[in-house]
């Protein structure tokens, strides 16, 4: 079976049951880790692959293949946003005028990061309360350092059919070459901020710096960039404007709904290729 990217064999199954049978005392963690370092399982910049070695032990648990110790922490993992205070003070004016805009990255923890969730949580309809995997951060600032938006970046959809089908991959193409993909999972303009062509300036400053920083930060290169725009409250304007390719609609499906049971509203796809050959690269070429 092929489990977070990874093919698990008969074997791999009767090594973590031996595991934890012969250390009962290890947690988790302790045991992903180690996992990790028995399989040389790493990022392209080396490190160990240890939240998508826990999210694989919980998936065969669920599977009823292992039975791991109980978690350390409580059900509820999502991060504990902090109350940041801010300005809200209503920003209209020409965009010339509040050039230039600042675009940060934001990484690790701090007052950034706290103001980034804080911002993103209060004001943008699906909230933002963690991450796991590959992502990256960005707020928008002008001139005077005021705020203006937060965009993130993180993992691609698993499997979306006409975004496969402009690729042109089969499934395992796909599974080994996901990486090098990116879907902008949020993006906010604070609600007091009113600028004209704001959005699309924005957008198009982080997808020019996009494939640098993720190389610098993973270690490996990205391709084309996704995004999902729910059209029962977004027209996708900002995206148009900033020559994103729009390739067709979902099909009304959660990327959770492993049983075609849930019903979710449908979305507009928008692609945005970081290099010409982009189909060539994602089905392997060079």
């Amino acid at each position: 079976m092929t489990i977070q990217g990874r093919n698990l064999f008969p074997g791999d199954i009767v090594l973590i049951r031996r595991l934890m049978a012969d250390h009962p005392d290890w947690h988790r963690t302790r045991l992903s880790k180690h996992l990790c370092q028995l399989w040389n399982w790493r990022t392209d910049t080396g490190l160990l692959k240890d939240m998508a070695c826990r999210s694989m032990l919980r998936k065969l648990e669920q599977r009823q293949l292992i039975v791991l110790p109980p978690a350390r922490t409580s059900g509820n993992r999502a991060r504990k946003i902090k109350d940041i205070n801010h300005d809200t003070e209503p920003l209209q004016a020409p965009l010339r005028q509040i050039r230039p805009v600042k675009i940060t990255m934001i990484t690790g923890r701090g007052a950034a990061d706290d103001l980034f969730h804080c911002l993103m949580d209060r004001y943008h309809y699906l909230g933002c309360h963690g991450h796991v995997g590959e992502h990256i951060k960005y707020m928008a600032v002008d001139r005077h350092q005021r705020p203006l938006a937060c965009l993130l970046f993180g993992s691609a959809a698993w499997k979306t059919v006409v975004r496969d089908r402009l690729i042109g991959w089969d499934a395992p193409t796909r599974q080994a070459n996901l990486k090098m993909m990116t879907n902008n999972t949020r993006f906010l303009i604070l609600p007091w901020v009113q600028v004209k062509n704001l959005a699309s300036h924005i957008l198009s400053a982080c997808v020019r710096r996009l494939r640098s920083d993720w190389h610098q930060r993973y270690g490996h290169e990205l391709c084309l960039v996704e995004t999902f725009v729910d059209r029962s409250r977004f027209v996708g304007t900002c995206y148009q404007a900033a020559n994103w390719m729009r390739v067709g609609q979902t099909r009304g499906r959660s990327r959770q709904d492993r049983y075609k049971r849930l019903k979710v509203p449908i979305k507009d796809l928008y692609v945005y290729p970081l290099t010409d050959d982009f189909q060539k690269r994602l089905c392997g070429g060079t």
